[in-house]
């Protein structure tokens, strides 16, 4: 950067303008993504772009914390970020971000350790944090700070229980078979960091890349929504009073809670989704409505009585037939006697008729009946009126049937003929 170029920053600043348009104590945008596996996150803060992954292992843990798990956190710069990044190696910068992290996250017992412990002395979940600098927009600490924190807000670890003969052995078991168990997070650490520029040491929040080239110290102050004050760590060569550190704690406080809630929001909608890619979901029954999108309500009540009729008629149907199946193979079984010594053909031919009669009488009892339903309910009120009631239609079938029954079953009667015998004389 040239000195006019600073000279330019400096200038501005003493009237309260930034180069990016920001006033001394405005936040930049913060943007939070998720990946599609749990423990992955993606902050862009600005022009700052970081990726983090949080990833788990048994290991053995520390003698003089048998009932602990670990908590390290590596970061990893390119050059793609940022042509200053060494390749390789991590550099001075590098050292001094992952501590910072470290720090703010590990050392105020944000993650609950002990939880991690799965036979004391012997094996404990060990956490790691992979932070990945893809653009370097000035003030990686705040943005790094937070993707490592989302990224353990949506990890799960797999569930793991003690098996074996003395029960020492340790089955970890899929997501499949058990679901995964979060982490417990007692707060959320937020760091918030100043930029110390001129010669008066003016104080701005969030410092871009051209902001922290001329800057001659910074403050970096790790606050939860509480006010509490998990790290802080003063960088550079220029002194600070108490009082500028005592405003820049009271700027970070509010500034943490703003944070705060906006991974609160981000981090409940991500297990929401979650949530819902686990759900099987059955395709809903499809319900033809077209056909009933024109009828009334009362068109709609006729069609419902229609089809309950239609399934008691096919009932009874069945029902009636197996009765005269029964009945006429009882009447066949009576007539035929085998000892009897003489059928006569007129009588056989007479009962043959009678019966059909009857079973004809029986199939009109029942299906007349149904139809004489369906004609009353399709018909309106005043035609209902105008034509004859059920029980009349019945009774004149029957009488119909009767007459016809008589008229066959006396009609071969008259057709014989008369025998004449001849007068004898019995004398």
């Amino acid at each position: 950067m040239t000195l006019n170029e600073k000279k330019f920053i400096e200038t501005a600043l003493l009237s309260d303008l930034r180069i990016d348009g920001r006033g001394p104590f405005d936040y930049r945008n913060v943007a939070i993504k998720f990946g599609r596996e749990d423990g992955s996150s993606e902050v862009q803060l600005g022009q700052t772009h970081v990726m983090g992954f949080v990833t788990s292992q048994l290991v053995q843990p520390y003698r003089d914390r048998p009932n602990e798990g670990t908590l390290s956190i590596y970061t990893e710069f390119s050059t793609m970020a940022d042509p200053s990044f060494e390749i390789g190696r991590p550099g001075v910068f590098a050292v001094e971000l992952g501590r910072i992290v470290d720090r703010g996250l590990r050392e105020s017992r944000a993650v609950d350790t002990e939880s991690l412990c799965v036979v004391a002395g012997k094996w404990v979940w060990s956490i790691r944090i992979d932070l990945h600098i893809l653009d370097n927009g000035g003030n990686l600490v705040d943005a790094a700070n937070i993707a490592a924190l989302v990224a353990l807000l949506t990890f799960r670890r797999p569930e793991c229980t003690l098996g074996g003969d003395n029960d020492q052995e340790v089955i970890i078991h899929s997501p499949e078979v058990r679901e995964p168990l979060p982490l417990i997070v007692h707060h959320f650490p937020v760091a918030i960091t100043f930029a110390f520029i001129g010669s008066e040491s003016t104080v701005v929040i969030d410092p871009s890349n051209f902001e922290e080239a001329v800057m001659g110290g910074k403050l970096t102050a790790t606050l939860n929504t509480n006010g509490d004050v998990c790290a802080i760590q003063k960088a550079g060569g220029d002194g600070v009073v108490q009082s500028v550190i005592m405003q820049c704690l009271r700027i970070a406080s509010v500034k943490a809670a703003d944070i705060t809630n906006k991974i609160k929001k981000a981090v409940e909608s991500y297990n929401t989704e979650r949530a819902l890619r686990k759900i099987k979901r059955h395709p809903d029954p499809v319900v033809d409505v077209s056909k009933g999108a024109g009828m009334g309500v009362r068109s709609l009540s006729i069609e419902m009585e229609k089809t309950r009729l239609e399934i008691e008629d096919r009932k009874v149907n069945r029902s009636d037939d197996r009765e005269i199946e029964t009945h006429s193979s009882k009447k066949t079984g009576s007539s035929r006697d085998p000892y009897s010594k003489g059928i006569n053909g007129d009588e056989l031919k007479a009962s043959l008729a009678s019966r059909a009669a009857a079973t004809s009488v029986e199939k009109m009892d029942v299906l007349p009946s149904v139809k004489t339903q369906f004609t009353m309910i399709d018909k309106t009120p005043t035609e209902m009126d105008s034509t004859p009631s059920l029980q009349q239609t019945i009774e004149a079938g029957e009488q119909t049937i009767k007459v016809k029954t008589l008229m066959d079953a006396v009609k071969p009667k008259h057709r014989r003929k008369k025998k004449t015998y001849p007068n004898h004389d019995l004398s």
